[in-house]
């Protein structure tokens, strides 16, 4: 096995490592307080081709590799975890099932926008009674003539008010009580179509999270995307290449957290010695090293299979599962190892716990991600 990174993906990790540094962490925290989005870094970004980064060139991507693509959504979240959900989001939800199910039509249409950064990718599953149960989607789009009129609300949807259309779920038929889930691309600028900016969030105060209502929204049957009936199957296939990229977040918030606990640990000192000095500290520190390196390695496993083409749901799961509970528990011993300064904004790892929970939630809860790995082993 090899284990070193391809010159492309150390060229994009050193040239992303930089930008993080110097342009997306300076305004972290001021973020955190405004909620204000960071339009202004992505526009960069999409100067730079990192926003259609894993899709092909002739949709104005970059060409690049899932393992890439992990790479800069953790060194954005180790920077700016808002900023990380928004490209994650962005890229696996918005972008993937475009670029997985979408013609050549409907890839030129949409997809491009997305990779020139013209519009943000966004993708409406979750529903305000349809969430771990993503088959109790209640939103409906019935037949009329040629067009689809769409009814529903989709809630916790991510970068809605920031693109210019999204894929999301409905049930097109129901069939000897069963549910024939399809995904439709919609306009969000569709009449009918309301997207609401208004969660009061615990964290990720910068990134955008929608509730999506839908009232008598009319699109043409041509914007089915993929085979009808296939909804259900497509997304998971959607939340399989998405928990690659929680997994990323995860490792990048845990990252910073352990960077900030080291820095202080050496800075900090007690009965005469820096914290650093102390074994038990030391062993917090190797502990949160080890777990973050375990986690890193994992998520470019299931990227690195994805990439081969070969399954990579069990490993998907995984690496979403261990990396957002180490990142929770590595900022809760980085707020530890700080003391009280570890409750003050100014220092930053309470923010990082504060995000981190999130990703123990988002695109499958610990306990779904269990569950899809027990079916994986045979339970």
């Amino acid at each position: 096995m090899n284990f070193d990174l391809t010159q492309e993906q150390q060229m994009i990790r050193k040239t992303i490592h930089e930008f993080a540094d110097e342009v997306v962490a300076p305004g972290a925290i001021e973020r955190d307080k405004t909620k204000e989005f960071p339009k202004e870094i992505f526009k960069q970004l999409a100067d730079m081709g990192m926003m259609g980064l894993p899709f092909a060139e002739e949709y104005e991507g970059a060409g690049a590799d899932t393992v890439s693509f992990a790479i800069v959504t953790e060194e954005l979240s180790r920077a700016c975890a808002s900023t990380g959900i928004t490209y994650s989001a962005h890229i696996s939800l918005g972008g993937a099932p475009l670029n997985l199910f979408g013609t050549e039509e409907q890839k030129q249409k949409y997809l491009v926008p997305i990779c020139t950064g013209e519009s943000f990718g966004a993708f409406g599953l979750t529903e305000p009674n349809a969430g771990s149960d993503a088959g109790g989607t209640q939103t409906t789009a019935k037949e009329d003539g040629g067009d689809f009129v769409i009814n529903g609300n989709k809630s916790f949807i991510t970068n809605a008010s920031h693109a210019k259309h999204l894929a999301l779920t409905a049930i097109t038929d129901v069939k000897d009580g069963k549910k024939e889930i399809s995904a439709i691309i919609v306009p969000t600028d569709a009449e009918g179509f309301t997207v609401i900016d208004n969660y009061e969030k615990m964290g990720l105060n910068a990134s955008n999270t929608t509730e999506l209502v839908l009232e008598n929204v009319r699109v043409p049957q041509e914007n089915l995307l993929g085979k009808r009936g296939n909804g259900f199957r497509q997304f998971l296939v959607t939340l399989d290449g998405g928990r690659i990229g929680i997994g990323a977040m995860a490792v990048g918030i845990a990252q910073a957290a352990f960077d900030r606990a080291l820095r202080y640990s050496k800075e900090r000192k007690q009965f005469g010695k820096t914290l650093s000095e102390f074994q038990i500290t030391q062993f917090k520190l190797a502990d949160m090293a080890m777990k973050i390196e375990l986690a890193r390695t994992m998520v470019y496993k299931a990227a690195w299979l994805k990439d081969q083409g070969r399954a990579f749901g069990k490993e998907a799961a995984m690496c979403k599962l261990y990396a957002s509970e180490i990142a929770m528990e590595v900022a809760d011993q980085a707020i530890q190892i700080h003391g009280g300064y570890g409750y003050m904004k100014e220092y930053e790892v309470e923010r990082f716990m504060r995000d981190a929970k999130l990703l123990e939630i988002g695109e499958g809860t610990s306990e779904v991600q269990r569950m899809v790995i027990a079916r994986h082993i045979g339970c």
